[in-house]
């Protein structure tokens, strides 16, 4: 099998494929045939190694691998594993830090995938799991969305962002979406009911009030957030900046607060994505699809913070017969 993997920290020039050994799935796993699998900023943030949290939290040991993303077919089954078969179309997210969703074969947790939605490509397929739970829970379980309720979503261009205006309108929310002007019409076609221009647009000057202000991008504080939330509204953020956790603390006793979600791979949640994508109330916002084999170029695509939605890899056929080619 080949796998995305680097020795070093750095640009994402210091990616490559590797010939691995196939994995052998251990107690509640299994191995699949990665079709597609998706990037995200976790996976640049990780690479480049310049926060000493996620440093800490990937371990020093090298070689790396890359990816959290998949959706592929069932190669084989660990022990204590049953209700699958050879073949069956799965999709999912690794959690963790270790990474390897980019690579020919993978394993996996059983408790970290679900049956890929019949409506949705491989490629689209790939693209849902950590971006959508991650926008999943931190509105319905963070945030605690409700029918009626007024959504900000900072950064609703990209691969959260899109997945968090579909979510908010799923649960009933009504939503502004922040964005470039060049995005508006993107998130106006996934239902945000207004979209406000970041360049232009004073949030603060508009007399608007939120219920909750999802600050997607991570580049707006609770301070900036605090004047145009109720006096009950939640300000949540994907990343776990020290002013963030200062804020958290200070926030656990009053009416206003300001929290992180924290993103866990999980059936349920997998589960009810792939409802929604089959009945066309969450569709995926896919920005471009490289093979694996331009891991290297798909990983600077995300690192530009310029993409509209998710940066998806295809792992065809030859890349899985011809390995002894794509070595780094």
């Amino acid at each position: 099998m080949l796998a995305a993997r680097y020795d070093r920290y750095g640009r994402p020039e210091v990616l490559g494929l590797c010939p691995e050994a196939m994995p052998v799935p251990k107690r509640g796993q299994l191995v699949v045939r990665v079709h597609a699998a998706a990037l995200n900023p976790k996976d640049v943030i990780v690479q480049s190694g310049r926060l000493p949290l996620f440093r800490f939290l990937a371990g020093s040991r090298f070689p790396k691998h890359v990816g959290y993303d998949w959706s592929g077919e069932v190669v084989s089954c660990g022990p204590g594993v049953s209700g699958f078969a050879t073949g069956d179309p799965l999709y999912g997210m690794m959690n963790g830090w270790a990474g390897g969703a980019c690579a020919t074969h993978a394993v996996v947790s059983v408790r970290e995938l679900a049956r890929k939605p019949s409506k949705l490509s491989w490629e689209k397929a790939a693209a849902v799991p950590l971006a959508a739970q991650t926008a999943l829970q931190a509105l319905r379980d963070v945030a605690r969305v409700v029918r009626g309720a007024r959504v900000l979503i900072n950064g609703a261009s990209g691969g959260v962002g899109t997945f968090a205006v579909q979510i908010a309108k799923a649960l009933g929310a009504r939503v502004t979406a922040v964005t470039s002007g060049a995005n508006e019409d993107l998130v106006r076609s996934i239902g945000a009911d207004e979209a406000l221009d970041y360049q232009t647009c004073d949030i603060r000057a508009s007399g608007e009030r939120f219920d909750v202000f999802f600050d997607v991008f991570g580049n707006r504080s609770f301070g900036f957030a605090a004047p145009v939330l109720t006096e009950t509204g939640t300000y949540v953020s994907t990343v776990p900046k020290p002013r963030l956790l200062r804020d958290i603390a200070t926030t656990m006793v009053g009416r206003k607060r300001a929290r992180l979600v924290r993103v866990r791979s999980r059936t349920s949640d997998l589960t009810t994505l792939a409802w929604w994508a089959e009945r066309s109330i969450l569709e995926p916002v896919v920005d471009s699809i490289y093979p694996l084999h331009e891991i290297a170029a798909a990983e600077a695509r995300v690192a530009s913070r310029r993409s509209r939605g998710k940066v998806v890899l295809t792992v065809t056929d030859d890349e899985v017969t011809s390995a002894p080619r794509r070595v780094r």
